[in-house]
C-alpha cells in the first residue's frame, strides 16, 4: 500500500506514510508487524504488551506533580492569569483533566479492538494488491491530503515543544501530542477508502464513455465494481465502530483547547501589563491555528469520502440514457443504482453525528458561542 512512485510528490507521500507507520511502532500505538510473503498485518502481542507498558508509564509521568514537592514554579506565567482570573482556572484544570482521560480512553479502545482493526487493515491491504494496485492513474488529492496531514503533524509537534517552553505544566498540550498519532490512523483509512471509490468511480466514468460509442461490455465488471463498492461500505462503518469514541473525544477536547487559548489570549492581552510577546504572538497562536486546521483537514477527509459516494449514484445514471445496452450489463447498472440509494457512505460517530463539513461549521460556530459566553459571564474579572 505504501509502494513508491516517481515523481517529487509521490516520494514525499511515500515518506510521510512511512514515517507515521515507524512512529507509530515507537509510540506503541501500532501493535502490527508486516509481513511481506502473506502480504498482511499480524497482530504482535510483543508489541501490545510494549505499547500497554509504554503509555502507561507515559501516562503516569504526565500525572506526576511538576516542581518541587508538588509546588509551581515561581517563573510560571499561569499564576497571575489565575490569581485574577478564577473561572479561567476552573476551565484549564477540567479541561486538563478531560485531556488526560481522553487519552487513556483511546490508548484502552484501540488495544480493545486491535483484533477488528487487524483485521480490517488486512481487507484494505487486500484490496489495494488484487484490485487496485494495478490502476496507473494516480490521485492528486489523496496526495495533497497525506502532505498536509504529514505538515500538520509536525507542526502539532513543534507547537506541543513551544506550548511546554511558555506553559511547562499545560496538560492540555499532551493530550494533544499523544492523540496526534492515534488519530492520523482513522483518518488515513478514510483517505485510502475515499481513493478506492475514487478509482471506482473513475473506471465507471470510462465505462459511460466507451458504451456510448460501442455499447457492448462485460456486465461481471460492473458486478465486481458493485461488490467491491460494497466492501469498501463494510470497512468503512467498521472503522467507524473502533474509532467512534475516540474521534468525538478528541474532537471535543480539541475544540475544548481552541477555547480556552483563545480565552487565555483575552486574559493575558487585558489582564497582565506585562504580557510576554513570546506568549502573546507566538505560543497562543500557533497552537491556535495548528488546532483548527488539523481539526477542519479532519472534517474535510470524511466530507470528501462522503461526497466521492455521491458522485458514484450521479455517474451510474448516465448509463440510464443509454438504450443500446445489453439486458445483462443494463440490469448489473441497475442493481449498482439500487444499492448506491439504499446505502452511502457516510462516517456516523456514536449514533450521534456524522462527520461532514455541515457539522464542522456547527462546532465551530458552537465554539465561537462558549467563548463569548465566558467572556460575558466573566467580563467583570479581565
Amino acid at each position: 500500500m505504501f509502494r513508491p512512485r516517481r515523481g517529487w510528490r509521490h516520494k514525499l507521500v511515500h515518506f510521510i506514510l512511512h514515517s507515521i507507520l515507524y512512529s507509530s511502532w515507537a509510540l506503541g500505538i501500532f501493535p502490527f508487524t508486516y509481513t511481506s510473503k502473506k502480504r498482511r498485518l499480524r497482530r504482535s502481542k510483543w508489541l501490545l504488551a510494549y505499547g500497554i507498558t509504554f503509555n502507561t508509564i507515559l501516562v503516569i509521568l504526565m500525572l506526576r506533580p511538576h516542581g518541587g514537592e508538588g509546588e509551581p514554579m515561581a517563573n510560571d506565567p499561569k499564576l497571575d492569569v489565575f490569581q485574577r482570573n478564577f473561572v479561567l482556572r476552573q476551565i484549564s484544570v477540567i479541561l486538563g483533566t478531560g485531556g488526560v482521560i481522553t487519552i487513556c480512553v483511546i490508548y484502552l479502545r484501540t488495544f480493545w479492538r486491535s483484533r477488528d482493526l487487524c483485521r480490517i487493515y488486512n481487507q484494505l491491504l487486500e484490496l489495494e494488491v488484487e484490485y487496485f494496485a494495478d490502476y496507473a492513474v494516480e490521485c492528486p488529492t489523496f496526495d495533497r491530503y497525506v502532505i498536509q496531514k504529514g505538515l500538520l503533524i509536525f507542526g502539532g509537534v513543534v507547537s506541543t515543544l513551544v506550548i511546554h517552553i511558555g506553559m511547562p505544566n499545560e496538560s492540555v498540550s499532551l493530550a494533544k501530542l499523544g492523540s496526534f498519532m492515534l488519530a492520523i490512523h482513522f483518518h488515513l483509512g478514510v483517505a485510502f477508502i475515499y481513493r478506492f471509490v475514487w478509482l471506482i468511480n473513475r473506471e465507471l466514468l470510462d465505462m459511460a464513455n466507451r458504451l456510448r460509442v460501442n455499447p457492448e461490455g462485460s456486465s461481471s465488471r460492473v458486478r465486481l465494481l458493485l461488490s467491491l463498492y460494497s466492501r469498501l461500505l463494510d470497512l468503512s462503518m467498521r472503522l467507524t465502530a473502533c474509532y467512534d469514541y475516540q474521534t468525538a473525544m478528541m474532537m471535543t477536547i480539541f475544540l475544548g483547547g481552541n477555547i480556552i487559548v483563545s480565552f487565555y489570549m483575552i486574559v493575558f492581552s487585558v489582564s497582565l501589563s506585562q504580557m510576554s510577546v513570546f506568549v502573546m504572538l507566538i505560543m497562543f497562536p500557533l497552537a491556535l491555528v495548528n488546532n483548527f486546521l488539523d481539526f477542519w483537514l479532519s472534517i474535510a477527509v470524511c466530507d470528501l469520502a462522503e461526497r466521492t459516494g455521491r458522485q458514484t449514484s450521479m455517474i451510474l445514471k448516465l448509463f440510464n440514457d443509454m438504450q443500446t445496452l445489453d439486458k445483462e450489463l443494463e440490469r448489473s447498472f441497475s442493481e449498482f443504482a439500487l444499492f448506491c440509494s439504499h446505502r452511502r457512505l457516510r462516517f456516523h460517530h456514536c449514533g450521534l453525528f456524522y462527520v461532514n463539513f455541515k457539522m464542522g461549521f456547527h462546532m465551530l460556530v458552537t465554539s465561537i458561542l462558549y467563548l463569548l459566553f465566558l467572556v460575558q459571564f466573566d467580563y467583570m474579572n479581565l
